[in-house]
């Protein structure tokens, strides 16, 4: 009996600190846009609750008047009021502010991601560190189709930073590197991302055309985020929540979310967009934990922007073999999981397997090979 003891002791504990778990969660706004100031909305939430915050915080672009093109047209800035700042010190401050925020009520084994340019992300990164935060990674986001310069005085900024932090350096971290592996069609993902900026059908727009918001990201930006560092059923807070981008990626992944947003016209269009959004089914969220030069566009480069989403049945062209396509690129048939290439590999016997090839789907009454939607994503990515 004297072994039996600590067993029943751990598992009460278990059993105690899974309720405690489930009472924190039941008592959060979760699927809610707490209106007003992030920092006073953030005091409202427990301690230790949040699984994950993704802050994309005003940048402080200090510009210095209107932005015109050669044409003489006007180009649509950042001149929000929400974007000032009377000096770096009061910027400054403000960072301090919500990061503190974010870091009582992240859980301890939860993570910070911060995305920013070089007007602010230096000193994000620099506070960040001071508040006890470890950085993990600074990921380059390389835009497929920047803005230019248009005035030609300086290179062409192509790039924004994020940076993945734990809350401490000792801290425990979700970390889905199997499932990032899988979307990078068997490659390690490196911190350096491809990825187009937000446009087309994706941009919200007001009936005149005007962007509803004027740094809207894009929502295969916060897939690949979302689908790394959290799991089903996490939590995700979003102190910047402008059109709702982390809302609606989290929603179709599974994942929890609530937003802080003081503008009343980007709260109502996030509402309106998430509300569209159709979660993925329990099949297409599953993704893998275990077990030359790279192509110019990893398949899971398609799932991510949507022209080959999750759950998308797929077929050789014979139509000997179905599967189907899961969050993280991955395809599953019947019990057997791999990539485009391994599992046609798998299921033909075969050395190899051109997937881009073998795999089929169907789209406008067409039968197509899957290289068709790669094609189509590289002609918008060099618009």
């Amino acid at each position: 009996m004297g072994q039996v003891l600590p067993l029943t002791k751990d598992i009460a504990r278990g059993k105690s600190k899974g309720a405690k778990a489930a009472a924190v969660k039941a008592n959060l706004p979760l699927g809610r846009i707490l209106a007003g100031d992030c920092v006073a909305a953030m005091r409202t939430l427990p301690d230790a609750s949040v699984d994950l915050v993704f802050a994309d915080p005003p940048y402080n672009l200090q510009l210095g008047g209107d932005l015109n093109r050669p044409d003489g047209s006007h180009v649509d800035a950042v001149t929000d009021d929400w974007d000032r700042f009377d000096s770096f010190a009061s910027y400054d401050a403000f960072t301090r502010a919500w990061l503190a925020e974010a870091k009582r009520v992240l859980k301890p084994d939860g993570a910070l991601w911060v995305i920013g340019s070089y007007h602010n992300i230096y000193r994000v990164g620099a506070i960040l560190q001071d508040l006890g935060f470890w950085i993990l990674n600074d990921i380059v986001w390389r835009k497929a189709n920047p803005m230019p310069n248009f005035k030609g005085t300086r290179f062409t900024n192509a790039h924004e930073t994020l940076i993945w932090a734990s809350v401490g350096e000792k801290a425990r971290y979700q970390f889905n590197y199997r499932a990032m592996k899988t979307l990078n069609d068997e490659l390690q993902m490196r911190s350096d991302w491809v990825l187009p900026i937000c446009g087309g059908q994706e941009r919200l727009r007001e009936a005149g055309g005007v962007k509803v918001h004027p740094t809207q990201k894009p929502e295969a930006l916060l897939y690949r985020v979302l689908l790394a560092t959290t799991e089903r059923g996490d939590v995700v807070l979003d102190p910047f929540f402008g059109t709702g981008t982390t809302g609606a990626v989290a929603k179709r992944l599974g994942r929890e979310w609530i937003g802080c947003e003081r503008e009343s016209a980007y709260r109502a269009a996030a509402l309106a967009r998430i509300d569209r959004e159709l979660p993925l089914d329990e099949s297409a969220l599953a993704t893998m934990h275990s077990r030359a030069s790279a192509p110019k566009v990893a398949f899971g480069a398609l799932v991510e922007s949507g022209l080959i989403p999750p759950g998308t049945v797929l077929f050789d062209k014979k139509r000997r073999w179905t599967a189907t396509v899961r969050a993280d690129g991955s395809l599953m048939h019947e019990r057997q999981v791999g990539s485009i290439h391994g599992l046609g590999k798998e299921l033909q016997g075969a050395p190899s397997c051109n997937g881009w090839m073998f795999w089929h789907y169907e789209a406008g009454g067409e039968i197509k090979p899957i290289d068709a939607a790669r094609q189509l994503y590289l002609l918008g990515v060099e618009d």
